[in-house]
This record gives structure tokens, sequence and C-alpha cells, in this order.
């Protein structure tokens, strides 16, 4: 399995419920028992994917003209949130990208973004985002996997951008039924490999951390927000 993208894809954070926080591609990878290569990069940009993973991968791999069983990128959630955020231009970015992997796979795979995305909330755009990856992974081939309505305290963190370790898993477990769908059975579902324990302490510290950092990242939002309407004013 080879995979692009940015932090969301690279995976890497804190634990929840001491579950060690990885990628949803890495879960899928474990799932259907494929090695896993990545190229991911925390806060990619579609170009960074074309102009500096995609020739990461030509020059690092040890077996550049190897093909391999599934190939997948998400990205995105980074360039919608930029103020020259411009949707012909993330599409043609993205289906060069999608094209390069799906030459290189048997079988592509991405995924939409969810709608209830950042704070202050990147609104339209997501739908813009999501309208373009779908044009290109039809023109491509490529399965794509819904996230639009991917959202709540537990398994998005509280930036509304980040999963959480249990979000990675049911996103991966959302990408292992579009697979499913297409007769691609996983050996295992990720949510059948962890085990994690909640007690009452820990929930109470959990929440407890979750309202402060939700209560900041608003709090900074609004002020955000508040400003760059008295700009525009």
């Amino acid at each position: 399995m080879l995979a692009f993208g940015d932090s969301i894809t690279n995976g890497g954070g804190e634990l929840q419920w001491g579950v060690a926080l990885q990628s949803w591609a890495l879960w899928v990878a474990r799932a259907l028992g494929f090695p896993f290569t990545s190229y991911a990069v925390d806060g990619a940009q579609v170009t960074g994917v074309v102009e500096q993973q995609l020739p990461a991968f030509q020059r690092r791999s040890a077996h550049p003209e190897a093909r391999y069983e599934l190939g997948c990128i998400y990205i995105g959630t980074n360039d919608v949130r930029t103020l020259d955020w411009n949707a012909a231009r993330f599409e043609s970015k993205f289906r060069q990208a999608l094209e390069f992997i799906a030459s290189r796979s048997d079988r592509t795979l991405t995924l939409t973004t969810p709608l209830d995305l950042a704070r202050p909330r990147a609104g339209p755009r997501v739908a813009e985002l999501n309208d373009a990856v779908e044009r290109a992974a039809e023109e491509v081939g490529a399965f794509v996997t819904d996230l639009r309505d991917f959202r709540g305290r537990n398994v998005v963190m509280a930036d509304h951008v980040h999963p959480t370790a249990l979000g990675q898993i049911a996103i991966a477990e959302r990408v292992l039924a579009t697979l499913e769908r297409e007769g691609i059975k996983p050996m295992v579902m990720p949510s059948q490999l962890i085990q994690y324990d909640i007690t009452w302490g820990k929930r109470m510290r959990g929440d407890m951390t979750y309202a402060y950092r939700h209560l900041k990242i608003s709090t900074v939002a609004g002020a955000t927000l508040a400003l760059s309407r008295i700009r525009g004013s």
C-alpha cells in the first residue's frame, strides 16, 4: 500500500484512552495485510504532493517502477484554509497526483473532507474541495470514501481538523467499507486490534482537557473572524 497526503495521513500525536494515534492509512494496510509505504508530510498542500512527495517516491524508493495493490491520497484540508484558495488550481494539481498514483497502483482511493472543518469554519470552500476531489476521482477511476459527515468530540480533536486516535481508526474503517463494496475484504478490522479502558477519572481528565482546548481555539477563531470583518468593512 502506498500513501500520500498531509498530517492526517502521516499520523502521529497523543494517546487517546491509551490507544496510540497512527495514520488511518496504516490501519487500512494492517487490516488488509499489506506492507505500507507513506510519503505524507505534516502541513502539506496539493502542490507539495506534486512537487515534493511524488519526486521523493521516485528518488527514495528501492523499486520506483514497482506496482502497489492500493494507492491512497488524502489532501486538501490545508489548501482549503488558505487565503488564496483556488478550486480550479487545486483540482488540476490533485488530478495530476491521482493519475501518478493510479499509474502505479492496481486500485486507487481518495477521501472527501469533513464539512465541519476548522475554526473559524472553512465554510463553503469545503464543498468546492469535495466536488473537485470527486470529479478527479471519477475521471481517474479512483474509489472515494466520503467523510463529509465526519465529526464529533471522540473522533476529531478540538481544532476540528485532526482526527483523534479513535478517529483515525473510524476513518480507516470507512475506507475498508468502501473497499469491501468493491470486493476487497479486510483480514481484520482495526477496532479489533486495540484495547482500552475508560475509567471515570480518565473521562473527566479527557473532557476537561478537550473543553479547555476547544474554548481556547474558539476564542482565537472568534477574534480572528471579528478582526477580518473589521478590516473588510
